[in-house]
């Protein structure tokens, strides 16, 4: 029975991660695909990506996608902890359910009513669509799930130790930066990961709130899509595929160093 049990659990576990990454894995194959027809083989090839750099419009989307990405999980994660921390440490407090109502709607809303909602605040201020609108609207749908993965982790923290340094005559803010923050920060740090991978994907929320000179790379290779896949968009994908990988890598890495320094640090 638990042999019978095991099997089917290894086999659901194969055909869910095939199911999940092997269109990845195809994709990077055939990113190194000699024939002009990204569907047949034409030998291997890294002529796409020396192509790559003469698209001139891919990589400027490229660009513009990394930049909007980076300032909005950076600025998504310090709203996001400042947020978790107001949830988790001030009780009670007047206006909390408004509050937090407020923080987790984006995770409920259809991107297509929050792109809407957001196009018509810029045009009602009278704010010129571009970089900074797409950035805005990153920072709006990106800052919650901040918030929910730091939450998950003050709510098991240890305030004690908060307690004792406060006790040791440290001030409040000083207790956050050097006692708090260490402690919590491989959940800040995820939840940078996850709103930069999660501005490096969104399409339609930038499709509402883009510019002249601000197309992101998701729009970009959504219209040329239409009129038929180029092999330099296999080639731009698995760039970003394996920037992506290096950076959770290495974030993985850094924790865990930390996690050892940790654990060895004496008492």
């Amino acid at each position: 029975m638990r042999k019978g049990l095991s099997l089917f659990n290894v086999t659901s576990l194969v055909l869910g991660f095939a199911f999940l990454y092997l269109p990845i894995l195809i994709l990077v194959i055939y990113s190194f695909n000699d024939s002009r027809l990204v569907a047949v083989w034409g030998g291997f090839s890294t002529r796409w990506y020396a192509a790559l750099w003469q698209n001139q419009p891919l990589l400027d989307a490229a660009w513009v996608t990394l930049r909007v990405a980076f300032v909005s999980a950076t600025v998504a994660t310090v709203l996001g902890t400042l947020a978790a921390v107001s949830l988790v440490r001030f009780g009670r407090f007047r206006g909390r359910t408004l509050f937090s109502g407020m923080i987790y709607a984006p995770l409920v809303m259809p991107e297509v009513i929050l792109g809407l909602s957001l196009l018509l605040l810029f045009v009602a201020v009278d704010l010129d669509r571009g970089f900074w609108t797409v950035t805005l609207a990153h920072v709006t749908f990106t800052m919650c799930f901040v918030a929910v993965v730091v939450q998950s982790r003050l709510v098991t923290f240890d305030r004690s130790l908060e307690e004792a340094a406060m006790d040791l005559g440290a001030p409040p803010l000083r207790t956050f930066l050097t006692v708090t923050l260490p402690i919590i920060f491989p959940a800040v740090a995820a939840g940078w990961m996850l709103a930069f991978t999660l501005s490096l994907d969104d399409l339609v929320i930038a499709s509402f709130t883009t510019g002249p000179g601000a197309t992101t790379l998701p729009m970009r290779i959504y219209s040329q899509v239409r009129l038929g896949v180029t092999p330099e968009i296999n080639a731009v994908s698995t760039i970003f595929i394996a920037v992506v990988t290096l950076i959770v890598i290495a974030a993985s890495f850094a924790m865990k160093r930390q996690f050892v320094a940790d654990c060895t640090r004496p008492a």
